[in-house]
């Protein structure tokens, strides 16, 4: 009996961005965990604006994810 299997398709040339890509995700994840701490414990205006800060960061790794 065969399963189909799914597999995600194999890129032929290493994304350029990728290194760039990770290094923003990372800010954006520090960035999400220190606001949202900022939010529950000191203050919440701080909190918020570290998080849009943080979510400006996801903004730009989208737009080098759509470059490629």
């Amino acid at each position: 009996m065969e399963r189909n299997l799914r597999h995600h398709k194999q890129e032929d040339k290493p994304d350029k961005f990728f290194m760039i890509r990770n290094i923003l995700n990372l800010i954006f994840v520090l960035g999400a965990v220190i606001g949202l701490l900022f939010y529950f414990f000191w203050g919440k205006e701080t909190g918020t604006f570290i998080i849009l800060i943080s979510m400006a960061f996801k903004f730009f790794e989208c737009i080098f994810r759509f470059i490629k």
